[in-house]
């Protein structure tokens, strides 16, 4: 018997004072047998991150080999943005860059693993790539205060993030890196 999906309904009080952006997101997500925690939290945490007018999560799901996990999209449909989550290949990042005039990625994997893949092949326009990087430890403390229907409040500012989930807060630096070494 195939394993089905765990849904998750969180319900985020989002304040990026960084970008400007206030708002209430009802989010339904659903989480693949496969998919741990950590990558199911950095998902979420990289929707209201880059939460703007046409941001939407892929259709076909986290094992999509040709849509992004998170892709922002104009009215007409046109790409703007594309938000990958995890370690993306050097080839992903490329086609990305290509494909869509502004790139992200959020990750809890070491920016030395992800430097060392953009560097093992050409990307188009790598330093234009966001890298913002979750360590591991933020997101285990965050962990236990989500069951399937939680709150939650995300606040970023100064590069601060601050999570409140279950009666507690949790706070991390979230500072923009880059795939190009320093």
């Amino acid at each position: 018997m195939a394993l089905t999906a765990t849904i998750y309904r969180l319900q985020v009080a989002l304040s990026d004072v960084d970008r400007g952006v206030y708002e209430a997101l009802d989010l339904r997500l659903a989480r693949h047998p496969s998919e741990t925690m950590r990558y199911l939290l950095t998902r979420t945490l990289a929707y209201c991150l880059s939460y703007e007018e046409g941001i939407a999560f892929s259709k076909e799901g986290i094992s999509s080999t040709e849509e992004p996990p998170l892709a922002v999209r104009d009215p007409t449909g046109l790409l703007l943005a594309w938000i990958e989550v995890g370690s993306p290949s050097a080839e992903r990042l490329h086609k990305a860059s290509k494909a869509a005039p502004r790139v992200a990625v959020f990750t809890h994997a070491p920016l030395a693993l992800l430097r060392r893949e953009a560097g093992s092949r050409v990307i188009h326009k790598v330093e234009a790539i966001d890298v913002w990087r979750f360590e591991p430890s933020f997101l285990d403390a965050i962990e236990p205060k989500i069951d399937r229907n939680a709150k939650i409040e995300l606040v970023r500012n100064d590069g601060q993030l601050y999570v409140t989930a279950g009666g507690a807060m949790i706070e991390a630096e979230l500072p923009r890196a880059s795939l190009v070494e320093p």
